[in-house]
């Protein structure tokens, strides 16, 4: 919206002590030796103007200052800032600001005459006096000899705290509780100027009135208290206002001037005092900006009248006329209703954005469209950007006015927007061009949300929807590849389920329950293969048949379960008895073999049978007794061409038949003259 000029409601605060300083000042006035010894080295300072010169750096050593005749021309007791009261004195070289705590002189009103004792500070600004001890000696009145600088002077500093008057006509008055605060516009500029509010005293009268204003001019400073912004008036009271040119009685009684003649050169003397305008409303934003329109042009005036005004009302406004962008508009505006009762609207003229930019719509009621774009959210406000063309403008409804249906306008809609266009310059541009002000950019005002028309709803497919769906797909995908990670997984784990299960078949179906041992299954293979090795490679192999001796017999005196660890216990004693690559099997009940192969000598099988039978010779503990053990042993060995399963097996049961024979407990090597006979 429009940057009309901003009312600082300004307490009137200025020159405040560095923190550093207040200790010692006021504090420790009364205090420590190295302070009184300082002070004792310093020349005491009789006038203002020997403080005001004052470098920071010596305000700061506190020099001691006494003024004989000075004279109070500010003092607002409510100006209280860290727990201190600030004045403005002068004497004859000039004024300066000054500090002391509340109550403690009682009340020291403007034109006082006092003798005062206190000590130099430097200030925020420059330096100032910190009081000790202040006494009225008569009453002088207000100083007779002001400065009479210009605004750039006081901007500038130079008059920091003197005593200076000024002329300029009132555009606006805000009243506090104990202190009154005008925008006095000067020939240079405005400044604002601050007063003790007097009880009785009417001041809203003041407005548009020409005044000679007599004041101190104090500093204003940023946030931060570094930096000098600005200037301001200290005015006493009414005692040091001259009223120059007295305000109309009633504005709207001054002559009524068309809106098209206002910034033109015959009218530049009525400028400087209110103008007196009617029109018709083409919007209204209650308690800030009113825009009219009469026969000849549009204007928009800054306001803070509050009543409500129909679109097409007819009204009376009087305000001060300053230029804005590139067109007039009216500041510290009132308004009432001419008491037309017949109500025109105003109807909108149909632009584009490069006509507007090209001049002659500034403050006028159009009408363009364009597309939304996603909305600017970071102000209170309603505010839209929409795209039209080649440009982009901003489209603003104050949140007051707005309604539920503005959140309903989608982006990409086609929309059609009435308002008040507002058009800003290109400053540089128009500062470098040949007199010619060159537009660029514009904003439009809207005056409710029922200005704003949906001409054509978004695709669906807009990129949000499309990413979303994006998204979706996205989502669904790695929700997918999620799935079938967990299925490979399960997949996997039931695989090695499977495998594991049938390798557990599979071993059980080749090995011994009991025992663990290979059964005969397992040893036919291992047999077959052993067999078909020895042939390829030329070598032999030896088959070793094991009976337990009197098996029978054990089951039947020690129990099934006692045979049952007898085998077992064997069937260790073969493994530690053999060789790593050899094969022990049980064939069934209590016989084993044991496959010997890649035999290069017949003596190895020998060897092993003698120690098998060495090996098996022994006790098995059970049941907390023993139980004697030994087994029958036979032996076969083969090599190359005589090498047949058949003939293995068969032969070394003979052996074994023949270890039986002779005694048990031995070994027996096959020969061709065995039969194959058997016991048990």
């Amino acid at each position: 919206m429009r940057r009309w000029m901003v009312k600082l409601n300004l307490r009137p605060i200025c020159h405040r002590l560095a923190l550093a300083i207040l200790p010692v000042a006021l504090c420790n006035w009364s205090g420590t030796a190295s302070v009184a010894a300082e002070i004792g080295n310093l020349p005491t300072l009789t006038t203002t103007h020997q403080v005001h010169s004052l470098s920071s750096e010596e305000a700061r050593r506190a020099y001691p200052v006494h003024l004989r005749a000075a004279v109070i021309t500010f003092s607002d007791p409510t100006m209280i800032n860290n727990g201190l009261i600030g004045m403005f004195i002068h004497d004859s070289t000039g004024s300066i600001f000054l500090f002391f705590a509340p109550g403690k002189f009682g009340s020291l009103p403007p034109g006082a005459l006092i003798d005062l004792h206190g000590v130099s500070a430097p200030g925020e600004y420059a330096p100032v006096i910190v009081l000790r001890q202040i006494k009225v000696i008569g009453y002088a009145g207000l100083p007779s000899n002001p400065h009479r600088p210009s605004l750039a002077r006081l901007l500038s500093g130079a008059e920091d705290a003197q005593w200076v008057e000024l002329e300029g006509v009132v555009h606006s008055i805000v009243e506090e509780e104990g202190r009154i605060n005008l925008q006095l516009n000067m020939d240079d500029g405005p400044i604002m100027v601050t007063m003790v509010r007097e009880a009785g005293a009417v001041y809203s009268g003041l407005v548009d009135a020409k005044l000679r204003i007599r004041g101190n001019a104090g500093a204003m400073f940023d946030v931060n208290r570094t930096h000098m912004i600005g200037i301001h008036l200290y005015c006493p009271n009414l005692s040091a206002v001259e009223v120059l040119q007295a305000p109309p009685s009633d504005p709207f009684k001054l002559p009524t001037l068309p809106i098209s003649k206002l910034l033109q050169w015959n009218q530049a003397p009525l400028l400087a005092h209110r103008v007196h305008l009617q029109g018709r409303v083409t919007l209204q934003w209650p308690g800030s900006s009113v825009c009219i329109r009469d026969a000849t042009q549009d204007i928009c005036a800054q306001t803070g009248q509050k009543g409500r005004l129909r679109n097409g009302e007819l009204i009376d406004i009087a305000g001060f006329v300053q230029v804005e962008g590139g067109a007039p508009v009216l500041n510290d505006a009132i308004f009432q209703s001419s008491g037309s009762s017949a109500d025109a609207p105003v109807k909108s003229v149909p632009v584009t954005a490069e006509q507007i930019l090209a001049g002659g719509h500034d403050s006028q009621l159009i009408q363009i469209d364009g597309q939304l774009l996603p909305r600017d959210l970071s102000v209170s406000d309603t505010t839209l950007l929409i795209n039209s063309g080649r440009f982009i403008f901003k489209v603003i409804l104050p949140q007051a006015l707005s309604g539920p249906e503005s959140k309903a306008w989608e982006n990409g809609s086609l929309l059609r927007v009435t308002g008040i266009a507002s058009v800003q310059l290109d400053t540089q541009r128009s500062e470098l061009g040949l007199g010619t002000a060159v537009p660029k950019t514009f904003q439009v005002l809207l005056r409710s949300p029922a200005d704003v028309v949906v001409l054509e709803r978004p695709s669906w497919w807009t990129p949000g929807h499309i990413l979303v769906l994006l998204s979706l797909a996205l989502v669904a995908t790695l929700c997918v590849l999620v799935w079938v990670m967990a299925l490979r997984r399960r997949v996997e784990q039931q695989t090695i389920l499977l495998r594991e299960s049938e390798e557990r078949f599979r071993h059980l179906a080749l090995h011994d329950a009991l025992t663990g041992l290979a059964t005969r299954l397992l040893l036919d293979d291992r047999l077959e293969a052993a067999v078909e090795a020895a042939k390829r490679h030329k070598t032999g192999l030896a088959l070793i048949m094991v009976d337990i001796d009197r098996f029978k017999h054990t089951n039947d005196t020690y129990g099934h379960q006692a045979g049952d660890e007898v085998l077992r216990v064997a069937a260790k004693r073969l493994l530690q008895a053999v060789r790593k690559s050899d094969t022990v099997a049980r064939m069934g009940g209590d016989e084993f073999v044991v496959l010997l192969s890649g035999l290069h000598n017949p003596r190895m099988a020998d060897e092993i049978a003698a120690n098998i039978v060495a090996t098996l010779a022994g006790v098995v503990l059970f049941a907390g007794g023993e139980v004697p053990v030994s087994a029958s042993v036979g032996v076969c060995t083969a090599f190359a061409a005589d090498l047949d399963v058949d003939f293995l097996l068969r032969n070394a049961d003979a052996a074994l038949y023949q270890a039986k024979a002779h005694g048990r407990n031995c070994y027996h090597v096959f020969s061709a003259e065995m039969a194959p006979a058997r016991i048990k």
